[in-house]
C-alpha cells in the first residue's frame, strides 16, 4: 500500500489523525479491544445456542466412528482452511484417539482436475462419489451457507447415507432447514471475521465432545 493510498476502509479514523500519533494509537487500541469483546460475546452466545446440537452431533459421530465410519470435511476460501484444520484435529489430535478424517480440498491435483474436467460445483460431490459410503460423515463449512459446490456435496452425501453437518453464518443461508443437512450450526453475525472465529470454537467443541463419547464407549474405533 502506498503512503498516499487511503486506509479508511480499514480504520476510518487513521487518515484523520496522522498528525496526532498518541490519539491514533489510543483509537487503534480501543478498536482492537472492542473487536475482542465482540468476538468473545459472540462465541459465548453461539456455544450456548448450539449446545444441544453439539451433543446430538457428537453422539452421532462417535457412534459412526465406532462402526467404521469416516469423516470428510470441505469448504471454500477461509472455510477451506477451517475445514482442513478440523479434519487434522480429528485425525491427528493433540490428545485422545485419532479418528479417520480427511479434508476434500487437501489434494491440489484432485481439486484442480475435477474443477477443470467437470466444473468447480462438483469438486467435492465427485470425491464423495468415489470415496464415501453409508455410515460416513460429511461436514461442510461456510460463512454464507449458500455455496453451490457445498450444497451439491451435501446432497450427494445424503444420497449415500452419510450423516451431514453444516457450519454457516448470518441466518444459516441454504444450509438452514435443508433436508440434506442433519445438523446446522449457525453463527448469527454479519461479520465474516466473527463468524469464522466462532466456527473455529464450535468445531473444536464438536471434536472435544466426540472424543469424550468415544472414550466413554470404551471400545476401539474400527
Amino acid at each position: 500500500m502506498s503512503q498516499d493510498e487511503p486506509t479508511n476502509f480499514l480504520y476510518p479514523f487513521i487518515d484523520a489523525q496522522q498528525e496526532n500519533p498518541e490519539s491514533l494509537l489510543a483509537d487503534l487500541a480501543a478498536s482492537a479491544q472492542a473487536k475482542a469483546a465482540e468476538s468473545l460475546a459472540l462465541r459465548r452466545s453461539t456455544l450456548d445456542a448450539n449446545a444441544a446440537l453439539l451433543e446430538e452431533a457428537a453422539a452421532q459421530l462417535a457412534a459412526r466412528f465406532a462402526a467404521g465410519g469416516r469423516l470428510f470435511t470441505f469448504g471454500n476460501g477461509g472455510s477451506c482452511t477451517d475445514s482442513a484444520t478440523l479434519a487434522a484435529l480429528f485425525s491427528r489430535p493433540p490428545t485422545g484417539k485419532p479418528l479417520p478424517a480427511w479434508s476434500l480440498s487437501a489434494d491440489q491435483a484432485i481439486v484442480t482436475a475435477l474443477g477443470n474436467d467437470v466444473g468447480f460445483d462438483l469438486v467435492f460431490a465427485r470425491q464423495l462419489i468415489a470415496r464415501a459410503k453409508a455410515g460416513d460423515i460429511a461436514i461442510a463449512m461456510s460463512t454464507s451457507g449458500n455455496s453451490s459446490n457445498l450444497l451439491a456435496a451435501l446432497a450427494e452425501a445424503r444420497r449415500r447415507g452419510l450423516y451431514t453437518i453444516g457450519f454457516a453464518g448470518y441466518d444459516g443461508g441454504a444450509f438452514a432447514d435443508n433436508a440434506d443437512v442433519d445438523v446446522c450450526f449457525v453463527v448469527r453475525s454479519q461479520s465474516v471475521h466473527r463468524i469464522q472465529e466462532s466456527q473455529a470454537l464450535l468445531s473444536y467443541q464438536l471434536w472435544l465432545a466426540t472424543q469424550d463419547r468415544v472414550a466413554a464407549q470404551g471400545v476401539g474405533v474400527v
